[in-house]
């Protein structure tokens, strides 16, 4: 990977960060909806790969917070275990059935509205 290409990988994950973290306590956002945010619509993907790899960075990052636009825990294996997300997201009043969120339009929080 060239040099240009890491520092911009480097500069939109920690970009991705500083919005994940704005996340409320007990509210959901999708990684497309960061993405669109970040006005780069179509970087739902790296948005993931940058949330996978935030358990290096020192501070909190409620990635657990972030799904896929249809409400399911599509990020659950990158939580330890395959039930940690889920059970973060419980502690935090998220109703959860079979890896889906049941109250997603409730729980949902928009970036780019509430930014």
């Amino acid at each position: 990977m060239t040099q240009h290409k890491q520092n911009t990988n480097n500069d939109f994950f920690a970009r991705v960060y500083e919005v994940t973290k704005c996340i409320p306590y007990g509210r959901i956002t999708s990684y497309g909806s960061i993405a669109r945010c970040l006005g780069s619509g179509r970087s739902a993907r790296m948005v993931g790969w940058a949330l996978n790899v935030c358990h290096s960075k020192p501070e909190f990052i409620p990635a657990h917070r972030v799904v896929n636009r249809n409400g399911l825990l599509t990020g659950k294996h990158h939580f330890g275990n395959s039930t940690t997300m889920e059970q973060l997201l419980k502690n935090e009043g998220v109703i959860i059935e079979n890896d889906q969120i049941i109250n997603f339009k409730e729980k949902f929080w928009d970036p780019g509205t509430e930014i």
